[in-house]
């Protein structure tokens, strides 16, 4: 049984190098790697092509743009519902971020941003306001220890390493 490993440490090099300069071009890419220019091109197509690089849009800081709340919401949905349609309707509320079909005491894990607590009420009720959502439970994050990143798992990613234990 052979496994295809997801990236090489050309690719996870190409990877640290735009996770730590996103603007950085192909040409001064392949200036810093030592490779060509269609090198690093083609290592781009590549990881896109294979949904490893989603994008190169700009990381932006909820906080920043006046939403310092954070919390974590999760849904128990009505079953007949189903979970694209709620999706779709979560989606038209700006201030969730994300949702993730979860499996335990929920159905949906919502990452949801606000202004204030006060607002976030409001947002939670516009949630629960949605046809097919039973109950919901909060948590408010009071800080960041890790902010989201994948740079390590690129790192472990390219080593082929597997977690032990």
């Amino acid at each position: 049984m052979s496994k295809e490993i997801a990236i090489d440490a050309l690719d996870a090099r190409l990877l640290e190098l735009l996770d730590a300069e996103p603007r950085i071009g192909v040409l001064e890419c392949s200036r810093r790697l030592g490779v060509a220019r269609g090198t690093v091109q083609a290592r781009l197509d590549k990881l896109m092509t294979r949904g490893v690089v989603r994008d190169f849009g700009p990381r932006v800081e909820p906080g920043a743009l006046g939403f310092p709340v954070t919390a974590f919401v999760t849904l128990e949905l009505r079953q007949a519902v189903g979970h694209e349609p709620m999706a779709q309707r979560l989606a038209r509320i700006p201030e969730v971020l994300e949702a993730h079909t979860v499996t335990g005491a929920g159905d949906m894990l919502c990452r949801i941003v606000a202004r204030t607590n006060a607002e976030l009420q409001g947002v939670i009720d516009r949630v629960l306001a949605s046809e097919g959502v039973l109950r919901a439970t909060t948590v408010i994050a009071l800080a960041e220890q890790i902010p989201y990143r994948t740079l390590p798992l690129v790192k472990e990613a390219a080593r082929g390493a597997h977690p032990s234990g």
